[in-house]
């Protein structure tokens, strides 16, 4: 049983950077579908709360301790069962697509996924993340991911469609009427639901090998054989699911199983529909209603949380446990490598350990991150119910009293700290995992002082373990203080604490609850320490929720001020590429780092923050900043896009889930050695020799010698583009602005005769750091210029930067360029995006120069490196390059208007 729970866009220019927040979600959308969550909750308590009417803790607790260990047993088995049917959905995609990765790849994928998933719901976040790393790694596209991801939830819904409808069909009118659902409808429905189903396999088998387009994405139509064992397949998997509670029903029942998987199915789809992580508390809540008269409500109660233990908790454990031991084990493969005294054997086993670590180190956070919330529930769970009696007074013979009630007040706290600890790991801030680390420790003594709660410390335990073994993937040194929750997750929190005060209730029902029970410490004093407790968290709530409310504002897209321009420009003459110089343009806001060392430059076009090239800074301050330019877009409910990006940091933007688009190629030729001898430089040095008799002369002008010259230069601009009947493009290229312009050294041709010299042709000059790139940005020539001018400009700017110590010259990338390998064998297979841009590549030279530029370039005999789009995938893909392409034009006129 699996859980899973293009319209044309306007630019935004310098000028109304800081009106593009317009398009910024109103905030009740961001907390309408957690709240709704939380009431749905809510209720799904107060059903529980009824139906528990009479019912004591006491009960509870015997009713758990008489489980017979042959049911578990059993449950245990069909468990390991039902994970593997679970393994045929992946099998199914996979073949749906054409893949075959191998029954050990895709069980592996799958089991672990479904670890996570099922636990901590957000399928798409936890399940989805572990089966796009997997399945990325092992060769398919972005395509077939999001096709076999599709085929996934397809099969889940087939499978809810037709066990619903067998069981609306098929279930008892009592067990309806117990429900309140009418007979006549559940009928109606329910065969209305099975011909769907039918109708489905009927129509794969006439459209087989055709294909279904939705809004331009083409979906290939599953063969009927392979419809029709999605549809046994889900029936099985729902089956076996249902097999596993109902081996925990009390010994004697006289429930026939068809009954009760009609209603477990029911049950399950509520809980689906809710939308509630996991469906906690809402298939509870109609599971206590439709089995009111098998069991008393307690022996009910407590099979549930039997099934939740095994059925979830337990193979979570594992799937994190097997996180953890595989960023352990690539620790311990580097400890050979170092020694140098590892056979080739043990050598290779390392590396494919050392590989899979490397594929799970992104999914890590999450899991880590929502495993410390499960924790810190844990914690608040175990305050509100009584301790052991026999375990607190054999605490008190021993310890002070006062100390073991600190314990218990301290633990709350704890748990608190941990669920809004776990948003922070989510991000991976490096102090909340010191903050980690500290809390669990604090959580597992306070277990054990309170009243020797072993159980509880282990599990605390098994997350510490997973949070120190990794270690490395908390790396951004960001301040605790930033804006970390977001309405769901604050939500979630709330619902924890609310939920832990019920439980409280629930225990001490019986209890007489008074002020003076406030001030009442003793050794069976098991509800005056929950109200002390419960009030503690409460307090600890209330002031997140108030820290959270007057947080200082999120960043704004902005137009950059002088200061912040003075502050790119420091950082900007630090780090060795050249393309950050484009900071300098001010067209794009700026988004610092704390300390003002890394920043990120970007454009918002229509829902779209899009940032030029990487971050700038060094060192993990550009990781930090990307982060925090993903925080900043989703809490504005834009999608965060990065452009023209560089292979080096391509895993940076795996981790912040981001697909990545191949966008051309650009060319680098490296200067050391540079030099005009050989065969394959003549043309240079007949270009040189020619300007020579054209009395043509090559000079560099230091920045502050540039503004007097600017008039002349706007002059040959201006002569330019009105010959070129183009206008001035923006973001990713540079345009002639005079303070723009002041920040660079000038080169510049100059044409000698004996009225004097004029310039013929310049190029403003962006350098890195020395030892960096150099690149020339802006370049324009007169309309007489002599023939090879900006020949001879590109030829004497390689040996200008080779003379000051340059390690390359950038000059820039090729659009759509090695799109598609050309030896590939079978061109058709490769992705859609692929095919398409080479076609457009080798087709479009009527409106624009594709190859003519490459010609041009490969002249220089440059080292072609790749250039990346990073976005979010999907059906955003089409609007976020409209956008791209929006904002580098100046607006959708320039796109159609060179």
């Amino acid at each position: 049983m699996t859980n899973l729970s293009v319209n044309p866009a306007d630019t935004t220019s310098s000028s109304d950077v800081a009106d593009a927040t317009s398009e910024e979600p109103s905030l009740w959308r961001a907390w309408l579908p957690p709240v709704a969550m939380l009431l749905l909750l809510s209720v799904a308590l107060f059903v529980v709360h009824h139906e528990l009417a009479g019912t004591g803790y006491a009960h509870l607790r015997e009713s758990l301790r008489a489980i017979p260990a042959v049911s578990l047993q059993r449950a245990a088995a069909l468990t390991v069962l039902s994970y593997l049917l679970l393994c045929g959905y992946d099998l199914l995609a996979l073949r749906y697509v054409g893949i075959a990765l191998g029954l050990a790849r895709a069980a592996m994928t799958s089991l672990l996924a479904y670890s996570l998933s099922q636990t901590l719901g957000f399928a798409l976040l936890t399940g989805g993340a572990v089966r796009v790393r997997f399945w990325s790694t092992w060769g398919l596209s972005t395509q077939q991911i999001a096709q076999a991801a599709g085929f996934v939830s397809a099969t889940f819904v087939v499978g809810v469609l037709s066990v619903c409808g067998i069981a609306l069909t098929l279930e008892s009118r009592a067990m309806l009427e117990v429900l309140r659902v009418p007979v006549l409808l559940a009928r109606v429905l329910g065969v209305s639901l099975l011909v769907l189903v039918g109708s489905y396999i009927a129509w794969a088998a006439l459209r087989a090998r055709s294909e279904l387009v939705v809004r331009g994405w083409r979906i290939p139509v599953p063969p009927p054989t392979l419809a029709a064992s999605q549809v046994l397949l889900a029936f099985c998997d729902w089956g076996v699911a249902g097999l596993v509670l109902y081996m925990l029903l009390p010994v004697g029942h006289d429930l026939p199983l068809l009954a009760f998987l009609g209603v477990f199915v029911l049950a399950q789809f509520v809980a689906v529909v809710s939308h509630v992580p996991g469906g906690l508390g809402v298939f509870e809540s109609v599971m206590l209603v439709a089995l009111r008269g098998v069991a008393p409500p307690a022996q009910l109660l407590a099979m549930l949380l039997a099934y939740r233990v095994v059925y979830y908790f337990v193979p979570f454990t594992l799937g994190l446990v097997t996180l953890a031991a595989v960023e352990v084990r690539q620790h311990r493969a580097r400890v050979p490598e170092l020694l140098g005294t590892v056979s080739s054997t043990a050598a290779s086993v390392f590396g494919g350990a050392t590989r899979l670590a490397v594929m799970l180190q992104p999914l890590l956070p999450t899991a880590i991150g929502l495993s410390t919330f499960v924790g810190g529930a844990l914690l608040l769970f175990s305050g509100a119910t009584p301790a052991a009696h026999g375990r607190v007074r054999a605490l008190t013979a021993v310890l002070p009293l006062g100390l073991v009630e600190f314990s218990h007040f301290t633990a709350s706290l704890a748990g608190v700290g941990l669920m809004v600890l776990g948003a922070a790991l989510r991000r991976r801030l490096d102090a909340a995992w010191g903050a980690t680390v500290v809390v669990l420790a604090l959580g597992i003594a306070t277990s054990l002082l309170k009243g020797l709660d072993w159980e509880e410390a282990s599990v605390l335990g098994v997350v510490l373990l997973a949070v120190v073994a990794s270690r490395r993937a908390f790396y951004r040194p960001t301040a605790l203080t930033t804006n970390l929750l977001t309405p769901g997750w604050m939500v979630a929190v709330i619902g924890v604490v609310g939920a832990s005060i019920w439980l409280g209730f629930f225990a001490y029902r019986r209890v007489d609850f008074s002020n003076d029970l406030w001030w009442e410490f003793a050794a069976r004093g098991n509800a005056p320490r929950f109200l002390r407790a419960s009030a503690g968290t409460i307090v600890a709530v209330l002031t997140v929720g108030l820290w959270r409310l007057f947080r200082p504002a999120t960043h704004r897209p902005e137009p950059p001020t002088e200061t912040e321009l003075a502050q790119a420009h420091v950082v900007v003459q630090q780090v060795p590429e050249c393309t950050p110089a484009l900071a300098l343009l001010g067209d794009k806001a700026l988004l610092f780092s704390d300390d003002a060392e890394a920043f990120v430059m970007y454009g918002v076009s229509g829902r779209s923050w899009i940032a030029m090239g990487d971050p700038v800074g060094v060192g993990v301050r550009q990781s930090d900043v990307a982060w925090r330019f993903r925080e900043e877009a989703d809490s504005h409910g834009a999608w965060p896009v990065f452009y023209q990006v560089t292979p080096q940091r391509l895993p940076l933007y795996i981790d912040l889930g981001l697909t990545l688009l191949k966008l051309g190629e650009e060319a680098v030729v490296p200067l050391e050695g540079f030099s005009l001898d050989g065969g394959d430089r003549k043309w240079m040095r007949r270009v040189i020799k020619d300007a020579d008799k054209a009395h043509l002369e090559f000079v560099v002008v230091p920045p502050s010698d540039v503004p007097p010259l600017l008039p002349e230069l706007r002059r040959i601009s201006d002569d330019w583009l009105g010959g070129k009947t183009t206008r001035e493009k923006g973001f990713s290229l540079g345009r002639f602005d005079e303070r723009y312009l002041s920040h660079f050294p000038t080169a510049l041709i100059r044409e000698r005769s004996s009225d004097g010299s004029r310039i013929v042709a310049f190029a403003n000059i962006w350098a890195g750091a020395p030892g960096g790139e150099v690149s020339p940005d802006l370049m324009r020539r007169t309309a007489d210029a002599p023939r090879g001018t900006m020949d001879l400009l590109f030829v004497q700017l390689l040996l200008w930067g080779q003379a000051q110590g340059y390690r390359s010259a950038n000059l820039g990338m090729t659009p759509l360029a090695g799109l598609m390998d050309p030896a590939l064998a079978r061109p058709e297979l490769a992705p859609l995006w692929a095919r398409a841009g080479t076609f457009l590549y080798g087709r479009g030279e009527s409106f624009y120069n594709f190859q003519g530029l490459r010609a041009f370039k490969e002249k220089f005999s440059p080292v072609w490196e790749p250039r990346y789009l990073a976005s979010p995938g999907g059906i955003a893909l089409p609007r976020v390059l409209a956008n791209v392409a929006t904002l580098i034009a100046g607006g959708v006129g320039g796109i159609v208007h060179k």
